[in-house]
Formats: C-alpha cells, sequence, structure tokens
C-alpha cells in the first residue's frame, strides 16, 4: 500500500510540474504584440522611426555651428578683445607717463619735507643756544682774514680765561671761503660780566712755503648784554681783536 501510494503522489507531482510548460506554448500570442523586454529595449537606434516633419539637416546644422565656436574659443591665438599694436602701444606710453608724473612729485615732496627738516633743526639750534647761552652771559667769538698777502691757514687756537676753548684744523675749501670774506664762528660760551683774558694763536705756512707761529694775548670786556669778538688775522704778521 505504501509503494503504490509513493507512485500515486509522484505521478501528481510530475503532471503539475509540466503543466505550466504546456500551458505557455500553447497561449497564443495575438498579432502586434511583442515580449516586454523588446518594447523596452529596441535591438538599435536605427529601428526607430524619425518623424517626417523634423530637418534633418537643419540639425546636423546647429551641430557644426556649437562645434565651431567651441573651437574659436579654445583657440589660444584667438583673442578677439584685443586692440590693435597701436592701441596697446599708446596705452603702455600713457602708463609711463603717469608713472613719471608721479615720481617726480614723490621727488618733490622729498625735497620739501628735507627743506622743512633743515628750518626746524636751525629753528631749534637757536633755540638751544638762547637756552644755554644766555644774552646776559653769553660771548661769542669769530675769525677772519684781512689783507693780501698769500699764507695757508693751517689752525686756530682760542684760550679764555687760561683755558682752551677752541681749537680747528681748517680745510682747503674752508680757507678759500675765509679767504672770499666768509667769517666762522669758532666758540660760544658763557662768561661773568667783566674783564677776560684772551689767548690766540695761529699755525700757518708762509707764501715761500715756510712754516710759522703768531701768539697774541688781548682783554676782553663783558658787559649787559652778549659779547661779540671778532679775531682778524691779516696775513701771517699781525692779528688783532675788535668788538662786533
Amino acid at each position: 500500500m505504501n509503494k503504490v501510494r509513493k507512485l500515486i503522489i509522484a505521478g501528481i507531482s510530475v503532471l503539475l510540474l509540466s503543466f505550466p510548460v504546456h500551458a505557455q506554448e500553447a497561449a497564443p500570442v495575438q498579432p502586434g504584440q511583442g515580449s516586454v523586454q523588446e518594447k523596452a529595449f529596441p535591438e538599435s537606434v536605427e529601428d526607430q522611426a524619425v518623424p517626417e516633419d523634423i530637418d534633418v539637416r537643419v540639425a546636423a546644422e546647429g551641430v557644426d555651428a556649437r562645434t565651431a565656436a567651441k573651437g574659436g574659443e579654445s583657440s589660444p591665438g584667438h583673442h578677439p578683445e584685443q586692440g590693435p599694436p597701436e592701441q596697446g602701444g599708446a596705452k603702455a606710453e600713457a602708463r609711463r607717463a603717469a608713472a613719471k608724473e608721479q615720481t617726480k612729485g614723490l621727488d618733490e615732496q622729498v625735497q620739501e619735507i628735507k627743506a622743512d627738516v633743515l628750518s626746524i633743526a636751525t629753528e631749534l639750534n637757536r633755540l638751544e643756544e638762547k637756552l644755554l647761552y644766555p644774552s646776559d652771559t653769553q660771548v661769542a667769538i669769530f675769525v677772519s682774514l684781512e689783507g693780501n698777502e698769500k699764507f695757508r691757514l693751517d689752525a686756530v687756537t682760542i684760550e679764555l680765561d687760561g683755558k682752551k676753548v677752541a681749537q680747528h684744523l681748517y680745510t682747503f675749501n674752508e680757507i678759500e671761503a675765509l679767504k672770499k670774506g666768509g667769517v666762522q664762528r669758532i666758540h660760544v660760551g658763557n662768561v661773568m660780566t667783566g674783564e677776560h683774558p684772551l689767548h690766540v694763536t695761529v699755525l700757518g705756512k708762509t707764501e715761500s712755503g715756510a712754516d710759522f707761529q703768531r701768539e697774541e694775548n688781548f682783554k676782553v670786556a663783558k658787559g649787559i648784554g652778549p659779547k661779540l669778538v671778532g679775531v682778524v688775522l691779516a696775513g701771517g704778521k699781525t692779528i688783532t681783536v675788535k668788538d662786533w
């Protein structure tokens, strides 16, 4: 009984498995209908129909125009916005002229600043002199040349109240300035009111090249107010002192 039952169950199973295959083969295919795969994925683009109202040549010309435009933009030697060479040269010349004018303006400003600084320095020196050397105690000694005798001035030493207050070695330019009438302020200081001994020593060379040394003693009377003393060198022979 068990064997017969197993055979019957096996037969029914075979019939059930073979039934869908027979049903698919028996199902009629209606004309005009294809499989789902064929509708979703056609074999090639050429199988698709092109509508008659689309002009294929117009589309091709549009593609060619876009390709030419892209090629013109990507060309490295093509610069449509670049002007002619003459216009570029004029712009460069204008830039150079503007830079030159700017540099000239800066130079003028620098010169003005230098002049202002020198003026301020001079004024500060005057204020410092007034503070350090008040008019009641101030004494200033100046050196000048006089006469036509030719000699070379090398050095001048000034002693006031027995103390060396100034010693100066002269350069060629300074000697030339003195010969042309220039005056040198060799010393400025403070002294009390009254008489003060002044000793002047001059070193130089005569026209023949011989060395000479001249020394003179003087008295300087200091009163109320600033005292200005001029030491005049007349060649290599005489030294005189006078009030200015």
